[in-house]
């Protein structure tokens, strides 16, 4: 694998070298998340530079570093993941005050994102040395961009990022239920493959509202598809291979309510004799929007301190 990447490797020089890279300085380097060709030219330079490689699994990281041609001994990779982060943090900023370059990777994208090296990150700054960000590879940009759920130019704009929620079925149903049920905007979630059908079945809660799941992204049997989120679980179970890999799901944001006013008209003046969740009901049953939209209207109106509510 070293010769297909032989070219690349001049060219990183090439391209990267004639930037400074500091002594002393931690770099956070992305790796892929897949297919080995989505390094950047930066980060092969780099890691070729550098005088350590911290790492979440150093076996997995020496081996996509051989597939690069890149040799480092086993005194230059160290391990640092959620188990020992800060015991390995201070071993590092200690490489570093002897003014040393040292990468951290995670096993797979950019590190300091639901994987080790936010710890590391903070440690670093708190001794008074400088981070550098190397960008590239992420599940998180990579699924959004195939998605087509960011709303922009209206209230639902933007996305909100999860990550990976409890593990324990009755925490993660209260997380769905209290929090995800009411966020208008796109959400960004994670999971395994061991828990990816719990999560769907949790999720079925939403009913119609849209999910795309992406796994496997840049691999092989990469796949992306968009459903409501009560069919995921049935989806899923349509075939065996669709519960492996790691998961990127994301939920659609709410849709506006696009009417001439009289939804809200209507939720006003309910608002002046009713509790809330009892107005909101009623004004979906009297105008036919939807009752999460007049949910957000509702406290919309309680934060404008508008008096019908």
């Amino acid at each position: 694998m070293s010769a297909s990447f032989a070219s690349a490797r001049g060219a990183a020089h090439d391209a990267a070298a004639a930037q400074h890279y500091p002594q002393g300085a931690l770099y956070m380097v992305a790796t892929p998340i897949g297919n080995l060709a989505d390094i950047t030219l930066r980060a092969l330079h780099l890691l070729q530079l550098a005088d350590t490689v911290a790492c979440e699994d150093k076996r997995h990281t020496q081996a996509m570093l051989r597939a690069y041609g890149i040799d480092k001994s086993a005194a230059q990779l160290l391990a640092l993941h959620q188990h020992n982060e800060a015991e390995a943090a201070q071993q590092l900023v200690l490489r570093l005050q002897q003014g040393q370059r040292v990468a951290y990777v995670s096993d797979a994208g950019t590190p300091g994102v639901s994987d080790p090296g936010a710890r590391l990150v903070a440690a670093v700054q708190a001794a008074g040395l400088r981070a550098v960000p190397l960008p590239g590879a992420s599940s998180i940009t990579a699924a959004l961009s195939v998605a087509g759920a960011v709303a922009q130019g209206s209230g639902q704009g933007g996305f909100v990022f999860v990550g990976f929620l409890p593990v324990k079925n009755a925490e993660r149903a209260g997380v769905i239920a209290q929090q995800l049920a009411r966020e208008p905007r796109c959400v960004l979630l994670l999971e395994a493959p061991h828990r990816i059908g719990g999560l769907a079945r949790a999720l079925a809660v939403l009913g119609a509202r849209p999910v795309t799941l992406a796994r496997e992204l840049t691999k092989q049997f990469e796949e992306v598809a968009t459903l409501p989120a009560q069919a995921l679980a049935a989806w899923l179970a349509g075939s065996r291979e669709r519960e492996r890999g790691e998961f990127v799901l994301l939920l659609h944001p709410m849709p506006v309510a696009r009417d001439d006013g009289e939804s809200l008209r209507v939720l006003r003046l309910l608002l002046q004799d009713l509790p809330l969740k009892t107005a909101v009901r009623l004004a979906a049953q009297i105008t036919g929007a939807a009752r999460n939209v007049l949910y957000e209207m509702a406290l919309a109106c309680q934060r404008d301190g508008e008096p019908a509510c």
